[in-house]
């Protein structure tokens, strides 16, 4: 098992590698100068040879390449003495390491916390901006895919009992109709719709955030505008969440098993609780962890559109800002989650099921 797990890190490393490449060379091959973009007006040309030199862009690609996965990694290498190196230990870049090995007089190794850069535009680090608003878009991911899995298990419980009436036909409809439609769309309608229209009822707002500011109480917790934004983002994993449990769960009623206990004379809904439903609900475990991963970085649009202060929120305005290290840390971070999340879930199908460890 140990060797097993081992293998799904080292896969996953690679992957995570691969984007970090990917991210790297594409974002480098981008139309425009960071340096135009931090001086604006005041651009001259010493002034931004002088800020190129400073972020490493007056070095080759492939020693700028270097020098961010030296940044991003965990152990890195740096010239303690030699400022013009593009590896110098710059205590201003990271402010906590510890040393963990002197290769010589001027070369050593440190431990430290990944270093994503600054902010071309706030100046800021751009872990900083992401430890800020990371946590409004977990709550937000983590509250939609409560709401859609309980849902989802439910009417797609109810869809295969009530198979060919017209409550199943609606549901798969409606679950069609979910997949189909984008986000952004659905945003704007439900928006439009409970905070607009039936505002003065639902007292809902179309904008808002975890946290408001009050002039009195200052910052306040309001759960009541993470509603519409969960509604808007949990619907399509909703949707495929109801389509996958009636699918599996008649494919699970018509195993011998379930015939057998029903001839034992349990009743309808004691097969349905106690056996059937158990087995009918792997592929929906499997979507469900899945899509968690996606609900964090496909919650750019619905942010938007409800105003919601999360790192979905900021990588937009990164991106019409040029603001190029932001967009970079953002990406980083959700190709983590979906790198662990997979991992994780590849480690409990191996202990459910031995067969994989083997494969």
């Amino acid at each position: 098992m140990i060797k097993f797990i081992l293998k799904k890190i080292a896969y996953g490393f690679l992957v995570l590698l691969g984007v970090i490449t990917s991210i790297f060379f594409l974002f480098n091959v981008l139309p425009g100068d960071p340096a135009t973009v931090l001086l604006g007006q005041r651009a001259n040309k010493e002034a931004v040879e002088a800020i190129n030199r400073d972020l490493g862009r007056d070095k080759p690609l492939v020693t700028q390449y270097f020098m961010y996965l030296n940044d991003l990694s965990f152990i890195s290498f740096h010239n303690t003495e030699d400022r013009k190196s593009a590896f110098y230990l710059d205590k201003e870049k990271y402010t906590s390491y510890t040393e963990v090995l002197n290769l010589g007089e001027h070369t050593t190794v440190i431990a430290k916390a990944p270093y994503f850069r600054r902010s071309y535009i706030t100046k800021r680090k751009v872990s900083e901006i992401i430890t800020e608003t990371l946590p409004e878009t977990a709550v937000l991911a983590i509250s939609s895919i409560i709401v859609a899995t309980i849902l989802g298990v439910f009417l797609g419980v109810i869809a295969a009992i009530k198979k060919d009436t017209f409550f199943d036909r609606l549901a798969l409809v409606l679950s069609a109709l979910g997949m189909s439609a984008p986000s952004f769309f659905f945003g704007v309608i439900i928006a439009w719709l409970f905070g607009y229209i039936l505002t003065d009822y639902t007292g809902l707002s179309p904008v808002g955030s975890l946290y408001t500011i009050d002039v009195w109480a200052g910052e306040t917790l309001d759960l009541k505008n993470l509603i519409l934004p969960t509604l808007t983002l949990g619907m399509r994993p909703l949707a495929i969440i109801v389509q996958l449990t009636r699918s599996s769960l008649l494919d699970v009623l018509s195993q011998d098993y379930i015939r057998t206990a029903r001839a034992k004379g349990l009743t309808y809904y004691a097969v349905i609780v106690k056996h059937a439903l158990k087995n009918a609900l792997n592929p929906v475990v499997t979507a469900v962890s899945g899509w968690f991963a996606g609900l964090m970085a496909g919650a750019v649009f619905v942010e938007i559109i409800f105003s919601w202060k999360g790192i979905g929120y900021e990588v937009f305005e990164a991106l019409t800002k040029n603001d190029l290290p932001v967009v970079m840390g953002a990406t980083l971070i959700f190709a983590t989650f979906f790198v662990v999340i997979n991992i994780f879930v590849d480690v409990i199908y191996g202990i459910l099921d031995p067969r994989i460890r083997v494969k």
